[in-house]
């Protein structure tokens, strides 16, 4: 099983940067594939990035795609998302979420562990 908390929200100036950090507890966590979704308010709630066990791989939604950066760190039990000219559309609460294996990495029913979210709020 894996326990994730999500930190590093905030407000920040459209054009802004912000880090966001899972930490996740769990010995297997290197095995785990990690994602990132997002929910605005009256929104469902949508994929944003993901990586792979081995961070050979990584996904993006087109969105965001050439402005976050999506990477880990298995020694530190740590996923970092790095988001880089951020816009008012970008306003959300974030959650990162795992699970074990799956061909797609899109679909949020596919996650089995989920943390608690943390908010970004970007100003125009």
């Amino acid at each position: 099983q894996v326990q994730l908390v999500e930190s590093g929200g905030g407000l920040v100036q459209a054009g802004g940067s912000l880090r966001l950090s899972c930490a996740a507890s769990g010995r297997t966590f290197s095995s785990y594939i990690i994602a990132w979704f997002r929910q605005a308010p009256g929104k469902e709630r949508e994929f944003v990035a993901a990586i792979n066990w081995s961070a050979r791989s990584t996904y993006y939604a087109d969105s965001v795609k050439g402005r976050f950066t999506i990477s880990r760190d298995n020694a530190k039990n740590t996923v970092y998302l790095q988001m880089n000219s951020l816009k008012p559309e970008d306003t959300a609460v974030y959650y990162c979420a795992a699970k074990r294996g799956g061909a797609t990495y899109f679909r949020s029913y596919e996650y089995a562990y989920w943390g608690q979210g943390t908010q970004v709020t970007v100003s125009s």
